[in-house]
């Protein structure tokens, strides 16, 4: 990373800062926006030692507060807003960077470009204070953008911070206001805008959109080539409070300046976000702020660092805990993590708590703490802290990367009994008869065995053994499983341990299903499609295209398809491919015809391998679903552990053919794939899948095969 002195001489700010506004409706006086703006006015000259010329600021006060806050700045209406924009696009330099920071209102307000966004869809916007003047104008989200794109088309490196909202309600009280109304204002304003002809306002919103529209509620296009951190989410608030009994300031920019002030330097824009989000969430639970664009920028920087991914505490509970002959001391009880169902995470996954601040999450000696996942809502989870490893308090902010998710591996198995009847679920008065005999055969064939447990009525099944109307054991997984032959009849005296295979069958290619580990850094360096080209044969060019929609991919039985792999790590991923088929089955796909048990892949190389799915039995079926699952490690983990014979073939014994590696991915991957005979190697409900010494990453595709 360039050295900061020389890129922070770099720096070009413009700071906005409204308080006093002039007479109007909607509108009303604020009380921090100013405060704001000088509080970070202040951090740019002392801390960063930013040239007072090179910092632009626009203020207004409130006339209730004047006297307790000089200024001697420009005022920020429409006009000399828009001009200070201007000034520093033409004076910067490509390369240099230009930090943008607004606090104020919001709004929204009747479009005056109803061939972008319809009649419906509001313009929204900054609000200047002379918007109450007759004529008044705010600056708009197609204007705002086209004034950014010429910033970033210069070459400049731009940070936005908005810290206001364009919905909401009217001031709150006397020591909390929101920045924003509730209301459209239908108000005629003049159409005519400063920034640049309407021609080039709609050619540049167009070319920003890619032509669509963008939904109520964002301001701008999706940042491409800029950081935007803004207070809070589209239907959210944005609150300004008085700090500690003191002044008042927006809750963004204060936390904000708090964090850099407090940090250690070479915080990225995304490692800054994750404290100030978990500070203001602890106060104001309906204000979230959001971060666009390239999070992984250097804050006041223009390198960049690798995100590797966390989850973001916040909120800690802490215990007075008394040793013999020592003073009482605080000790983490339970955390808060932003994450939940949402996330994929469930009970009993374990994560490390890191400091705040750490980005490398394979220093072990930096962990803070051990936690379990004790109750999962929505969009977070509470986790208990099951081991201290260090005295350094856990704050909010700080960083829970997953060490282990619950793969389960033991299954639940329920005995269903039918009611005596014509219909399809139900049984003729000769089967009945039967029924419980066929029943408690199967319940014999599972004692003892390590793979599955009869549940109770207060316990969720997984699986579910009935007799259907033909005499014949059936299997459901909610339903049915349709196709599966030979059929087991329950006269048949082996057919009840043949069932009990099946489930240890289910059991295994449901973990092989749930195993993903979407919490590693590697995460975003490996890149995987599949692409379709149908009437391709061996010999002609591979000219593969994206599939007409890419969250459904169709293909033909037969048709040609190509998966495209890409490392771009700085290092060597080991790869491997899955295909779990319709059968149950799941079968390794050689990578360029070569049978190891992975494929190492350089950086920046790239595998483009055809693929011909097929329906397992046309006669059977007339469509399928199958999935791919592509692996990549650091370590050399054999997945061959994880493959499976379709659900009407014997599973093989695997343990003589396999050496277990001792990370713990490999663990896992022996667990799974130990032999029907024996109990999984491990049985307790959380099962580690990640360690940061031995990162591994999965990403699936999802497929559908036609007749």
């Amino acid at each position: 990373m360039a050295d900061q002195s020389e890129q922070t001489s770099n720096i070009y700010a413009l700071l906005i800062g409204i308080d006093g506004y002039q007479p109007n409706r909607l509108y009303k006086n604020l009380k921090g926006a100013v405060r704001d703006i000088n509080l970070v006015a202040d951090y740019l000259l002392k801390t960063l030692k930013i040239p007072a010329e090179k910092i632009f600021k626009l203020t207004s006060v409130n006339p209730e507060v004047a006297e307790t806050i000089e200024t001697k700045d420009q005022e920020p209406t429409y006009e000399n807003i828009v001009a200070e924009f201007h000034a520093i696009t033409q004076i910067a330099q490509p390369g240099e960077q230009v930090y943008i920071h607004y606090s104020g209102h919001g709004g929204r307000m009747t479009t005056i470009y109803p061939e972008l966004k319809g009649n419906d869809q509001p313009d929204e916007g900054i609000v200047p204070m002379d918007v109450g003047n007759e004529g008044g104008r705010y600056l708009r989200d197609v204007e705002l953008a086209t004034l950014l794109k010429r910033m970033t088309d210069k070459g400049l490196i731009v940070t936005v911070i908005m810290d206001s909202c364009h919905s909401g309600e009217v001031t709150r009280g006397s020591d909390v206001a929101i920045r924003g109304t509730g209301e459209i204002d239908t108000a005629l304003r003049d159409s005519e805008s400063l920034v640049a002809s309407r021609e080039e306002l709609l050619e540049n919103w167009l070319a920003l959109t890619d032509g669509a529209s963008i939904s109520p509620g964002h301001w701008l296009p999706q940042p491409r080539d800029y950081v935007l951190l803004a207070a809070c989410r589209p239907t959210e608030f944005a609150f300004e409070y008085v700090v500690s009994g003191k002044e008042r300031h927006g809750a963004l920019t204060y936390w904000t300046i708090d964090t850099l002030t407090s940090s250690p330097s070479g915080l990225t824009y995304k490692t800054l976000y994750d404290r100030v989000s978990a500070k203001i969430q602890s106060k104001f639970p309906s204000q979230m702020p959001m971060l666009l664009g390239e999070g992984n920028r250097f804050v006041f920087g223009v390198d960049r660092g690798s995100l590797q991914y966390a989850v973001n505490v916040l909120e800690v509970i802490e215990e007075e805990v008394t040793e013999a002959d020592s003073e009482p001391q605080q000790v983490p009880k339970q955390v808060r993590l932003d994450a939940g169902m949402a996330n994929g995470l469930s009970l009993g996954a374990h994560f490390a708590i890191y400091p705040f601040g750490i980005t490398d999450f394979t220093q072990k000696n930096q962990q803070l703490a051990i936690v379990e996942i004790s109750k999962v809502g929505a969009s977070d989870a509470w986790a208990n802290v099951i081991e201290v490893l260090r005295e350094d308090k856990i704050e909010q902010g700080s960083q829970a990367v997953m060490l282990s998710a619950p793969i389960e591996l033991v299954r639940g198995v329920r005995l269903f009994k039918k009611e005596v009847g014509d219909r399809e679920n139900e049984l003729s008065p000769a089967i009945k008869e039967r029924e419980e005999v066929a029943l408690n055969a199967v319940k014999s064939a599972l004692a003892e065995n390590g793979w599955l447990k009869l549940v109770d009525a207060q316990q969720k099944e997984d699986y579910q053994v009935a007799v259907n109307q033909h005499g014949e054991y059936e299997i459901c997984v909610g339903t049915p499983i349709k196709n599966l032959l030979p059929a087991l009849k329950i006269e048949d005296t082996e057919a009840p341990q043949k069932v009990v295979q099946r489930l240890i069958h289910l059991a295994k290619y449901q973990a092989i299903q749930e195993l993903s580990n979407q919490f590693s850094e590697l995460t975003n360096q490996l890149e995987v499609e599949l692409l379709s080209q149908p009437k391709w044969l061996p010999g002609m060019p591979k000219e593969p295209q994206l599939f007409p929609d890419p969250t459904n991919l169709v293909v033909k039985s037969g048709e040609a398809t190509f998966l495209r792999i890409k490392n771009i790590s700085p290092q060597v991923l080991n790869v491997r491919v899955l295909n779990l088929q319709a059968t149950w089955e799941v079968s390794s796909i050689n990578i360029r015809n070569q049978e190891t048990s992975f494929y190492p892949l350089n950086p920046n190389d790239e595998i483009l391998e055809s693929l011909n799915f097929q329906l397992p039995d046309m006669e059977r079926y007339n469509q399928a679903r199958e999935t791919l699952k592509v692996f990549a490690t650091i370590g050399k983990n054999d997945f061959r552990w994880l493959e499976l014979p379709s659900l009407d073939e014997e599973i093989a014994p695997k343990s003589e053919l396999f050496a277990r590696d001792n990370s713990p991915l490999g663990m896992l991957l022996a667990a799974i794939g130990a032999d029907v005979s024996e109990p999984p190697l491990r049985s307790r409900r959380a099962v580690p899948i990640f360690d940061p010494s031995q990162e591994w990453t999965m990403k699936e595709i999802h497929i559908s095969i036609l007749r």
